[in-house]
């Protein structure tokens, strides 16, 4: 079962869950303020999207920017930046949609057509 993973006040999330029902994908829904993900499952959607972990941090959220991220983060290790993730769901890049094959982060609608197809 596809997965959508997101903070429901976000217009970016606004507009992918648009896209899915637009085109009738059946998913599940998680509000990542309300359930964050866990050190375990960031691990498994780090793995399973085969992208490198920096690209899961929401850096253009306040969170991030107050933590002073963007310098920390080049100097942590993989252990430290799935501690930090897990610590706040607003810290991940949302939305994250989680297929049995793949995780999509963020919207780009090119990318989620492809998807579909």
């Amino acid at each position: 079962m596809n997965l959508f993973i997101c903070y429901p006040k976000c217009s970016t999330c606004k507009k992918a869950e648009k896209f899915l029902k637009d085109n009738n994908i059946k998913y599940s829904f998680r509000d990542i303020k309300e359930e964050k993900l866990d050190k375990k499952e960031l691990e498994e959607l780090v793995n399973k999207s085969k992208k490198d972990i920096n690209k899961f941090f929401n850096t253009s959220g306040l969170i991030y920017r107050s933590l002073n991220l963007k310098e920390k983060i080049k100097s942590m290790t993989y252990e430290e930046k799935l501690e930090v993730l897990s610590s706040d769901g607003m810290l991940v890049k949302r939305p994250l949609f989680v297929t049995d094959d793949e995780v999509l982060i963020g919207f780009k609608e090119q990318e989620w057509i492809k998807l579909i197809k």
